[in-house]
């Protein structure tokens, strides 16, 4: 066996539609254009979502929803992410040299996700309610620092 040999499976290829090449083919005079009207000539293309000059659906439905564009999009974490981490002082500098946070976006803020069994220390810009508690609750602490500590 050899790569001249080598053919695909049976009806895997298809021939491509040869037009313009007589009555007898079904696809002879017109090829398969139709009779007259923009889409007959060459070089023709029709644009993404065109109705035949009926309004496009895509403009005939209302307009929905806002997108805001001051908001805040903040490194997230979980409390049982950083109890399965060595250490016990986390702060977003250090998240992000361990890879456990990719970017660090308008900072970084701590969620209650998972169960909590030592005392460590959070510096963040925000925490959840629940963050809160279950880190004071194990002894530790959570230390609100940057611009969103005056909220």
């Amino acid at each position: 066996m050899n790569l001249s040999q080598i053919k695909p499976p049976k009806g895997q290829t298809k021939l491509r539609k040869r037009v313009g090449r007589g009555m007898g083919s079904g696809h002879g005079k017109t090829s398969a254009r139709g009779h007259k009207g923009q889409g007959q000539g060459t070089g023709f293309a029709q644009k993404r979502g065109f109705e035949g000059g009926q309004m496009p659906l895509h403009r005939r439905l209302p307009k929905r929803g806002f997108t805001n564009i001051f908001k805040k999009e903040f490194a997230i974490v979980n409390l049982g992410r950083l109890e399965k981490m060595s250490g016990d002082t986390f702060s977003l500098e250090t998240l992000l040299a361990s890879n456990v946070v990719k970017k660090s976006g308008a900072g970084l803020k701590v969620l209650g996700t998972g169960q909590l069994t030592r005392a460590i220390t959070v510096e963040a810009h925000q925490f959840s309610k629940s963050a809160m508690e279950k880190i004071q609750k194990a002894g530790g602490t959570a230390k609100v620092i940057g611009a969103a500590a005056s909220e």
